[in-house]
């Protein structure tokens, strides 16, 4: 039987990650994330890009969502796992700061975990469901 906290398999590692964003525990994070990572925040989201190393997701993607954010939460609720691809059907939640506008936006994300580490991520969500949120 493995151990969660140490266990390489692919869907492991990722909810690792997400329980790691959830509490707010970038150093957990960061160790869920290869060195060469990939992690794509889609077009047309406030964060869109390509981050290529585990700080430069933790700098300009968490830290900057929870500097705009009150509570942003990915809620990961379905597992599709086939090898090294994992897609999570998921859910966002947050409040936005500046405007007090809440989100529920729903959102898919698709990892790729090789040797017990997140190479890549993809996001695909309702970008217009955050536009809105952020504006007034």
């Amino acid at each position: 039987m493995n151990d969660f906290a140490t266990s390489t398999a692919p869907a492991d590692v990722v909810r690792r990650q997400y329980l790691a964003s959830a509490a707010g525990d970038l150093d957990a994070l960061r160790a869920t994330l290869a060195p060469d990572v990939e992690w794509t925040e889609m077009a047309g989201f406030p964060l869109a890009g390509t981050y290529r190393t585990p700080d430069a997701v933790t700098t300009h993607v968490m830290e900057q969502l929870s500097q705009d954010w009150h509570d942003w939460t990915a809620h990961d609720d379905t597992y599709i796992v086939d090898g090294e691809n994992v897609v999570v059907l998921a859910r966002y939640t947050a409040t936005n700061k500046a405007t007090g506008k809440p989100i529920h936006a729903r959102v898919a994300h698709h990892f790729v975990v090789r040797g017990g580490l997140i190479v890549r991520f993809e996001q695909f969500t309702d970008t217009a469901l955050i536009h809105d949120a952020m504006n007034n």
